[in-house]
């Protein structure tokens, strides 16, 4: 923790440092450092800028919907691996446009240039002239104003609580708005930011004028993005079709890109039923996140004939975090010797090569598959024996002492707990969890509730040990405190689940937004999973490090390169 300690210090030194002069007007912006395309760039690596246009992509997507709002938390809207509304830009767009192959970098899109100061305190977009609503009227900054004043106000918690860090929202003339930040608790500003208002979506403010916001619709949406939304069957399926008037066409960031002319998303209520229509020719493309139905569920005439092609595109992105989550707010799982003897007992060579075919890494990191993840860290390469006989020996050590069967804490009571699952598909890991568990003494009771029962509980956090997942991108930032500050830990339905409260890691997680370099980020980010791996609140699982799809061939072709963040739909066309 004195490492940890000082990487907090040097970040915090480095924020105080005398903020320069406004810098010229720019058409990217980069989390730190610069960005990768330089100025009047070309389209990026990964796309193919003359994929052909034309065609169409059928997707499936396990699910239901009811309601083209993707901006309240009421009602459900359709969720697609791409395409999606708010997934993509492809109805919906923001200010800037993301890079997919470097950490945290933004381009022109609606804003065709920014301006920031040194500091972050403050970011003005320049609009570009030429941006249009799918209706032919003119993207304004009133729009902008429009969109931030409701999704800061009506919108879902992640919106309110960032843009609740505007100071001040202005309209400079008819292309150009500036957004000025209020001043974090160390005195410095949020730098993280200019880049969150960047990814703003920008809503038209007359397309709202006769309805209240924070209502679920079916009503197709007027937006600016590639595509309109021409046909929708509530709960069954959405029709896109590209818009041939789209003002970006031509725009560096989106060359290469929206190919096809029409998109369908059907939906299913169950994955058997999906793949199966999958295999019969019902859609195009397939991402498999099961290994074991990668492995064994794809035996058909159209994989053996090469009909059906089936690719693994390894990825650089980190990877979420999945595992059993022990809540510390309970007294028995307080003790740190405790959580650290539960995860030993966790089998994961036995579960990986039995369950899913070998194809899994364990997680040995809150950052797994990344730069990010804290160097040398991970479990010894020990049998499962060994590592039974290590935990059995931190927990004498600690005062524990086995009666018969049973281990018993230094307070005299049973070690015994619950296990909250809401997939019925986990629970053949928590059960062979709670066998090892039962060598060393331990009873693990695993239950499966319902979906309702069990978000309530999960927002209450009511429960010893539940799974969960966290998402991290590359470049980390203010989630950080939401995941592990001792602020969330007190929050209702915060994600801090593990019920993590620590001064050094509240320290650790708030020098991650602060940091200026992407050196100083990637130190930062490394102390704070040491530390959170020293506190042993999470087994964790496994990931894949790849992205598994399978997809008729003679429909679809992608470009050769992949970036960090995995193979983006949007790329692909009809050959």
């Amino acid at each position: 923790m004195r490492s940890a300690g000082l990487v907090v210090a040097i970040v915090f030194c480095v924020a105080l440092l005398p903020s320069a002069v406004l810098a010229a007007p720019q058409t990217a912006l980069a989390m730190h450092g610069v960005a990768k395309q330089a100025e009047g760039f070309t389209p990026f690596s990964y796309v193919n800028p003359n994929a052909p246009k034309g065609g169409a992509l059928k997707l499936g997507v396990v699910g239901s919907f009811d309601s083209l709002n993707p901006f309240i938390v009421r009602g459900t809207v359709p969720q697609a691996p791409a395409f999606g509304l708010f997934s993509s830009a492809a109805v919906y767009e923001s200010l800037m446009a993301r890079s997919w192959d470097e950490p945290f970098s933004l381009y022109g899109l609606l804003a065709q240039s920014v301006d920031v100061p040194e500091d972050r305190s403050s970011i003005t977009f320049h609009l570009n002239p030429a941006a249009r609503w799918s209706d032919g009227q003119s993207v304004t900054v009133d729009d902008v104003l429009f969109s931030f004043t409701t999704l800061r106000d009506q919108g879902r918690p992640n919106h309110r609580t960032y843009y609740k860090k505007v100071e001040k929202a202005e309209k400079l003339d008819g292309f150009s708005v500036k957004f000025s930040f209020k001043r974090e608790a160390s005195g410095m500003w949020d730098r993280e930011m200019p880049l969150i208002m960047g990814l703003m979506p920008v809503l038209p403010a007359h397309d709202w004028a006769d309805r209240p916001f924070n209502q679920t619709t079916l009503r197709p949406p007027v937006a600016s993005g590639p595509y309109r939304i021409t046909k929708v069957e509530a709960g069954r399926s959405v029709t896109l079709t590209r818009n041939p008037d789209y003002w970006g066409r031509d725009l560096p960031a989106q060359k290469g890109l929206y190919n096809f002319d029409e998109v369908r998303i059907d939906f299913y209520r169950d994955d058997s039923v999906a793949l199966q229509a999958f295999k019969a020719g019902a859609f195009d493309v397939r991402r498999e996140p099961d290994p074991k139905k990668w492995a064994k569920a794809y035996d058909h005439p159209a994989v053996t004939s090469g009909l059906i092609k089936m690719e693994r595109f390894v990825h650089h992105r980190t990877e979420a975090l999945t595992g059993l989550i022990l809540n510390t707010r309970r007294p028995l799982l307080k003790d740190v010797a405790l959580r650290e003897a539960v995860g030993l007992a966790f089998d994961f060579d036995w579960i990986n090569r039995t369950l899913f075919q070998g194809l899994y890494r364990r997680s040995t990191s809150f950052f797994p598959n990344s730069e990010l993840a804290a160097e040398g860290e991970g479990q010894q390469a020990l049998s499962q024996r060994e590592k039974l006989l290590k935990a059995a020996e931190i927990l004498k050590q600690a005062g524990y002492v086995m009666r018969g069967e049973s281990l018993y804490a230094p307070s005299g009571e049973a070690v015994a707990f619950d296990v909250m699952l809401s997939d019925p598909a986990e629970e053949k890991v928590a059960l062979e969890w709670a066998r090892g568990l039962k060598r060393l003494g331990i009873e693990a009771r695993v239950r499966t509730v319902d979906s309702a029962q069990y978000q309530a509980r999960l927002n209450g956090f009511d429960y010893d040990v539940t799974t969960g997942r966290w998402f991290n991108s590359l470049s980390p930032g203010n989630e950080q405190m939401f995941f592990w500050s001792c602020a969330a830990a007190k929050q209702n339905g915060s994600r801090n689940y593990a019920g993590v409260c620590d001064p050094a890691i509240d320290a650790l997680a708030a020098a991650i937004p602060a940091a200026r370099t992407r050196q100083a980020l990637v130190a930062s980010t490394r102390a704070l999973d040491r530390a959170l791996l020293a506190g042993h609140y999470v087994v964790p699982f496994y990931y894949l490090g790849a992205d598994h799809l399978a997809y008729w061939q003679p429909r679809l072709a992608h470009p050769s390169i992949t970036p960090l963040y995995g193979p983006i739909l949007e790329s692909w066309w009809q050959p």
